[in-house]
């Protein structure tokens, strides 16, 4: 009877093994399905066009093309007529985009910080760029800034001062599409750094009052070093976004960043060389390029984060 009693017992435990397994291990069961779609969803477009930029892949897809090697990132690397003005423009637009929407989103979110009348309507008055598509902000500062009958022009002659070409003229096309890219994305920062102010304690602020100190050397010696990591994560999250900025300068501009390529970044660059030239090896080597050139930026803001933090 103990003989069969155990005989009975061990093909029942060796059959819930399996099932103790799917419960010991159910949450990664559950994730792992959802990983690995998405990491091969990441994987094939970047493998892909890592493949692409080895080869001179032009014309129709189904145009059989030869490999190449680097020979394509030798001839970006070598051409000082477009790729490297475009690098420099787009360094520059981010540049400037960011410095200005840190500078300019910091002084609001400290001014609505403080409570006031129509505090909340004012709030919402300036997150109003952010519920715009880039492409519909574009149009709309497109019609502003037309040179004949936009807004701007009727308010230089207004004001009696020459009139501007704006988008137009090639020497001040690219401050004017940072000018939209600021009037759009600085609300984010504000957000962003509202957020941040308001998790702050406001003991320092108060002993550093009853000692004496005015509100710069409040603002300089306790609120920016405590709200620097929340600046820093604004800076990056915008510093990403700017150096990819597209559909603006697309919607402004053209494809080709204007007829002297005064605004053509690597973005736009990029798109023409892939279709309108139908270059797709040569625009995948460029896209590359440009993929370790934001993670460079990405690496030195996050030493710069990490230095900031330690001091």
């Amino acid at each position: 009877m103990f003989r069969t009693t155990l005989e009975h017992d061990r093909p029942a435990r060796h059959r819930r093994k399996p099932i103790d397994w799917v419960d010991a291990n159910l949450k990664w069961i559950l994730i792992v399905p959802s990983i690995v779609f998405v990491t091969a969803l990441i994987a094939f477009p970047i493998g892909y066009t890592i493949f692409l930029s080895l080869t001179n892949a032009q014309g129709a897809v189904t145009r059989p093309f030869d490999f190449v090697g680097f020979a394509n990132y030798a001839h970006w690397l070598g051409d000082t007529d477009r790729f490297w003005p475009a690098v420099g423009r787009t360094a520059y637009f981010t540049g400037m985009a960011l410095v200005l929407e840190l500078v300019i989103g910091l002084a609001i979110a400290l001014l609505l910080r403080k409570t006031f009348r129509g505090q909340g309507l004012v709030r919402v008055f300036i997150l109003l760029p952010l519920v715009a598509t880039p492409v519909a902000v574009g149009m709309m500062w497109l019609v502003i800034f037309e040179p004949s009958i936009g807004f701007a022009n009727v308010l230089m002659d207004f004001l009696n001062l020459p009139r501007q070409g704006w988008l137009s003229d090639k020497d001040s096309a690219l401050n004017t599409l940072i000018f939209i890219d600021v009037w759009q994305w600085t609300p984010m920062v504000i957000l962003i750094l509202l957020a941040g102010l308001s998790t702050l304690p406001e003991e320092p602020d108060e002993a550093a009052r009853v000692d004496g100190a005015n509100a710069w050397q409040r603002f300089i010696h306790i609120t920016l070093p405590l709200l620097s990591p929340v600046i820093a994560a604004a800076a990056i999250l915008r510093s990403i976004d700017a150096l990819k900025t597209f559909d603006i300068i697309y919607a402004t501009k053209g494809r080709g960043g204007g007829s002297s390529h005064e605004a053509e970044t690597l973005n736009i660059l990029a798109y023409s060389d892939a279709f309108e030239y139908s270059r797709y090896g040569r625009a995948s080597a460029l896209l590359m390029l440009f993929f370790m050139l934001i993670i460079i930026v990405l690496v030195a803001l996050a030493i710069l984060r990490k230095r900031g933090e330690k001091l």
